[in-house]
This record gives structure tokens, C-alpha cells and sequence, in this order.
């Protein structure tokens, strides 16, 4: 058996925050108010589509203002506009990616997103190392499809029996496992994230966890 030495990430809730619902208070007085905006926007299944790209955000505004009480109209313009700059770094998991680097493994980021990825993705200090990215709204396939994993594979010359793949949502985790990569589904354990890299990686394969790691 091949042992893994590449990594892939999702990005929402594995490198950088996603939740619909503090952003929306964010953007709101009441908690009321952070309802209605979610159920207008957040929570309309119309976002999916903007992550497989399916639709533009022009689109997704005007279904979203066809949803949101008028006096909230201005709160979703906001909203819309500036929610990525409230998603917030992961510490764990980036940190993860670089001690993984340094040890010369392969660092690939994977995720459903929109077209506008950049404004959340660059956030993270993963999107300085990362040896390759790949979109779900840039190539019209979405997790948990196996064809996105192999796309992200054909792409980056690497063999899916080498990725070990980390994301959040347990479905596109079976999608991976399809496709042939050693999936783990991430609920915020670092320390059970590393413990799984450690048996994939094989006895040959050092990784410096963090606890491991020398004080500055």
C-alpha cells in the first residue's frame, strides 16, 4: 500500500469559518433580524447553486431580495458584499498544513465554493503554501461527486491513494473515498486529525504534531 503524503482541505469550516447564521447577525440589530436575512440568503438552496456555478451573484441577490422583508434590503446588500471578511482562520488546521509542507508533503485545497473564493480562501495562511486549488463554481462539478477528486488528481499529477482528504461534511467524505482517498471527517479535533495522518502516512513518514513542535 502506498503511503499518503498528500493532503487535501476542504476550506469551509476546516481552514476558514462558514456560518450563515453569525454572519447574518453580523449584519443585523435582533436576532430576528439575523433570521430573516439568513432565510433570504444563506439558507435559500439557491446558494448551492452559486457554488457550482450554476448562477452569478447578480442572480443570487435578486433571489435573495425576492426573499428578505424590504426594511432588510439594505442589510443583505451589505451582507452579501462583505460576508467573507467575517469568516475567520482556523488556527489548528492551518498550522497543520504547514508543519505538513515542511515535511514535504503535497498541501491541496478542495472546495464547494462561488467564484468570489478568494475573498474568504486568501484569509487563511494555507493559501500562501498550497500547491494547488481547486473550485467547485470554476468547474461546474461539485462535491460530493467522485469526478471533482479526480479532476483535482488529473490536474496536480498526484495519485488519489497518496491524498488524504479532510472535510467537514460527511458525504463529500464518501465522494473522496469513491474517487480512492483516505478521507477523514474533520469536527474539530486537530489532535484525531494528526493521529490519522500518523497511520496513513506509514511508520517511515515523521510528522512534527504540534505538541511536538519547539518553542519559539
Amino acid at each position: 500500500m502506498t503511503a499518503a503524503h498528500n493532503i487535501v482541505f476542504d476550506m469551509g469550516n476546516v481552514l476558514m469559518t462558514f456560518d450563515g447564521m453569525y454572519f447574518s447577525r453580523v449584519f443585523t440589530e435582533c436576532e430576528q433580524d439575523a433570521q430573516a436575512l439568513y432565510e433570504g440568503l444563506f439558507g435559500r438552496t439557491e446558494w448551492a447553486l452559486l457554488d457550482a456555478g450554476a448562477i452569478d451573484h447578480d442572480t443570487m441577490l435578486r433571489v435573495a431580495e425576492a426573499h428578505t422583508p424590504e426594511r432588510l434590503l439594505p442589510n443583505l446588500h451589505e451582507c452579501l458584499a462583505h460576508w467573507p471578511e467575517h469568516s475567520q482562520v482556523i488556527g489548528g488546521t492551518n498550522a497543520l498544513a504547514a508543519r505538513l509542507k515542511a515535511a514535504g508533503w503535497g498541501v491541496y485545497v478542495l472546495s464547494n465554493a462561488s467564484t468570489r473564493v478568494r475573498e474568504q480562501l486568501d484569509q487563511a495562511p494555507v493559501a500562501a503554501i498550497a500547491d494547488g486549488v481547486v473550485v467547485s463554481a470554476f468547474e461546474r462539478v461539485m462535491k460530493p461527486d467522485p469526478a471533482i477528486f479526480a479532476l483535482l488528481c488529473d490536474r496536480y499529477g498526484i495519485a488519489p491513494d497518496t491524498c488524504i482528504f479532510v472535510d467537514d461534511n460527511l458525504d463529500n467524505c464518501k465522494g473522496a473515498a469513491v474517487a480512492g482517498m483516505h478521507p477523514f471527517h474533520f469536527a474539530g479535533d486537530v489532535s484525531a486529525l494528526e493521529d490519522f495522518i500518523a497511520d496513513e502516512a506509514g511508520a517511515q513518514t515523521q510528522i512534527q504534531t504540534q505538541a511536538q513542535a519547539p518553542a519559539n
